[in-house]
């Protein structure tokens, strides 16, 4: 497949979802530079600590009693920790405290944000992955070892536990704490959207934000149709491993780079997205199926969702006539008027602008003007 991306972007027709709290605009920014239409709803919101009895108490116990090791996390976590012990005035005896432990960082980020602190880090996996600090640490033997680990929201399934079970005391320190969003109405139209399979795609940065989508989504009684969504219609993209375990858990299927980085995440949905569109050749032009606009040799036309809705019925079977009966079904809502039909038919010609991509077969219905070379390939 080639297509001028320097001119449309190669997410150019798709609708991507973002759930994210933090780093929203980012992820925002780098999808929408791809030409992808963004539509946004933080599943949940982080919470700062700094007057959180559970984090304040974390660190004077930690002061008065040292850890062996101290796990890093996360860069913004570590920050807002150093940051909320100064504002308690205990931020030079919590640095003090940490000179002098085995220092584990998990990825470069964390590094940066240690160093920034004037600390060094004993070591960090090339991995940047928490499975690997386990192993680390269970073959280094961490029995009676006491084990200071600082947490971001995200859960880390096992580690805790396999740590407790080799033996070790540990220490957990929440930076931050998960809550839903305080206005749930944009993640209600995000699930709803879903639901009637209007997002190409969908992207997660965290697990507490992965769980939290679907936990609203049952609460909503709509987890049925979001399970069926997610596993057929909508690509589902999550930053690393740990952000897929709450959809992995419920048999969907993600997409995850090899760097859990939001720049490697958007590139690959820019491989993977355009690879899934329908091509197909009609009255001599190339028609290229996106989500909400399709491309006539290599020109992006937006398409309304009844155009689209239309366009896609006819493309499940290119070529053949489809009755107006059945595009009445396809089109959003439960009208019986077959006039509606006509109408949508209209609009899609219009946007498209060929006409003639779409013949009308008297009496009969419609049908995709399938090039004749393509008839056997296409129009089984």
């Amino acid at each position: 497949m080639q297509d001028d991306d320097t001119t449309h972007g190669p997410l150019a027709g798709f609708t991507v979802g973002v759930t994210a709290a933090r780093r929203a605009e980012e992820l925002g920014t780098l999808l929408k530079r791809r030409g992808a239409a963004v539509l946004h709803a933080p599943a949940l919101r982080i919470v700062q600590l700094a007057d959180d009895s559970e984090l304040l108490a974390a660190t004077k116990e930690l002061i008065g009693h040292a850890p062996d090791v101290a796990v890093a996390t996360t860069a913004i976590g570590f920050r807002g920790w150093i940051e909320a012990a100064d504002g308690w005035g205990v931020g030079d005896a919590l640095l003090e405290t940490l000179r002098g432990v085995e220092l584990l960082a998990r990825g470069p980020k964390v590094k940066g944000a240690i160093r920034a602190a004037g600390l060094t880090e004993a070591w960090s996996p090339g991995s940047e992955s928490m499975a690997e600090v386990l192993d680390r640490l269970l073959a280094e033997g961490v029995a009676g070892r006491r084990i200071a680990l600082q947490l971001h929201g995200e859960p880390l399934p096992g580690f805790v536990e396999s740590l407790t079970a080799a033996g070790a005391e540990v220490v957990v320190v929440p930076v931050y704490r998960w809550m839903p969003p305080q206005d749930i109405a944009p993640l209600d139209r995000m699930l709803d959207v879903t639901a009637a399979r209007g997002l190409d795609a969908i992207t997660f940065t965290s697990a507490p934000a992965a769980a939290s989508f679907l936990g609203r989504a049952e609460t909503r009684g709509l987890l049925p149709e979001i399970l069926g969504a997610l596993r057929d219609d909508v690509l589902v993209a999550c930053v690393g491993p740990v952000t897929a375990l709450p959809l992995q858990a419920r048999g969907i299927d993600t997409l995850q780079p090899e760097r859990f980085r939001l720049g490697p995440l958007v590139q690959l949905m820019c491989a993977r997205l355009p690879a899934a569109a329908r091509i197909l050749p009609v009255a001599g032009h190339r028609v290229e199926i996106r989500g909400h606009a399709v491309l006539v040799d290599d020109e992006l036309r937006a398409v309304p969702p009844a155009g689209m809705a239309l366009l896609h019925a006819l493309a499940r079977r290119p070529g053949w006539v489809v009755a107006r009966a059945d595009l009445l079904r396809a089109l959003p809502g439960t009208g019986t008027d077959e006039h509606a039909v006509e109408t949508a038919m209209a609009r899609l010609r219009s946007a498209l602008g060929v006409p003639r991509l779409i013949q009308t077969v008297v009496k009969r219905g419609y049908r995709l003007a399938l090039d004749p070379a393509a008839d056997t390939k296409y129009g089984r």
